[in-house]
């Protein structure tokens, strides 16, 4: 059972989980249907000017590069995947992780659209929930769709989890 290991643990490794599923169901999307994923160069440009006070953007993509922000923003990625996991344990308890169900990895998937809807597309400027973009309910069903793969990534990782441990 998942009893031996720390509560932090067992959720860095749900949210590893979780966050490389939905990895690979956006490069699945993308090969498939022609669908673009998220450039996490971009998100490590964003937080890169964080520091320098500048928390919204006109366009994320004319901000001036900076270095290591591929780096930054890959890591971002998953360490935001992380906590998000460890926001599903601190709610539905470690005990969650040995029996998993899919509802509550799906609520937290579902809940972390906020995330981009909320701060990173209308800093990145594109608005909330993508108000500014070309397609905005395009823009926000992909960010659903993304957002959900992570919480079936994360009930996946989850009995994954159970099964190994």
């Amino acid at each position: 059972m998942v009893e031996h290991l720390q509560p932090v643990a067992l959720a860095a490794l749900v949210g590893i989980g979780g966050t490389a599923f939905m990895d690979i169901w956006a490069q699945t999307q993308r090969r498939l249907f022609g669908i673009p994923a998220l450039d996490y160069c971009m998100v490590g440009r964003w937080l890169g000017h964080l520091p320098k006070g500048r928390m919204r953007h006109q366009s994320i993509a004319k901000a001036p590069q900076l270095r290591g922000e591929c780096t930054l923003g890959w890591i971002a990625h998953y360490a935001i995947g992380v906590a998000f996991a460890g926001l599903l344990v601190a709610i539905w308890g470690v005990d969650w992780i040995g029996q998993p169900t899919l509802a509550p990895a799906l609520t937290i998937g579902l809940a972390t659209v906020l995330a981009p809807f909320l701060i990173l597309q209308p800093g990145m400027g594109a608005g909330i929930a993508a108000s500014k973009t070309p397609k905005p309910n395009t823009a926000r069903l992909r960010s659903l769709v993304a957002h959900l793969s992570f919480g079936l990534g994360l009930y996946l990782s989850a009995v994954l989890l159970a099964l190994l441990l």
